[in-house]
């Protein structure tokens, strides 16, 4: 009998879209939980607040035989004032964090669904080690503010590098590439 080296499944792809499913609304909550809660400690029970009620639910699902099959990362928008937009509580769970640009493709599945909807201004309060992620993405530093006694950087998307997407809740499908795979 030959033995085989074990293998970890990996999931082919990611759809990235507007949380529209009950399931995807639980799972959102659940990983920003986990990450806010009880990973940085940010907040000491949950991280809810009024924005949830108002806000657009943005999730990246891991797909199994290209079903969507679980949460895998999160963030959320919403207008604040005319034309003017926030993105706030991106996360994404630790096991998928090395997954090719998840958080990437929730910003720019963010700041697309917002441009659609008339967005000015799109702004963010980013976590200073996610800072040169954003900037590779065409955000702009402002300033530096403290949110929950953490050192965040407001920063403000360039909408010129974000087209407008119509359809969140259809969104994309993502296949990262896999690093070593022969061409």
């Amino acid at each position: 009998m030959i033995e085989l080296e074990p293998h970890h499944f990996t999931t082919p792809g990611y759809y990235i879209r507007a949380a529209s499913k009950r399931f995807e609304a639980l799972g959102a909550q659940a990983l920003r939980h986990r990450v806010f809660v009880q990973e940085q400690g940010v907040f000491p029970e949950h991280d809810r607040d009024d924005i949830d009620l108002i806000a657009t639910h943005l999730v990246a699902l891991s797909t199994y035989a290209h079903e969507a099959d679980q949460v895998v990362g999160t963030v959320r928008i919403h207008e604040e004032a005319p034309r003017l937009w926030w993105g706030s509580r991106l996360a994404v769970d630790q096991d998928f964090r090395n997954v090719g640009r998840l958080g990437a493709e929730l910003i720019r599945l963010a700041v697309c669904t917002a441009n659609a909807r008339g967005c000015d201004r799109f702004l963010a309060h980013v976590q200073m080690q996610n800072v040169i992620l954003f900037r590779r993405l065409r955000w702009k530093p402002l300033e530096e503010v403290s949110i929950h006694g953490i050192p965040h950087m407001k920063m403000e998307a360039d909408l010129n590098h974000y087209p407008p997407c119509a359809d969140p809740v259809a969104g994309w499908y993502h296949r990262p590439s896999i690093r070593g795979r022969a061409a």
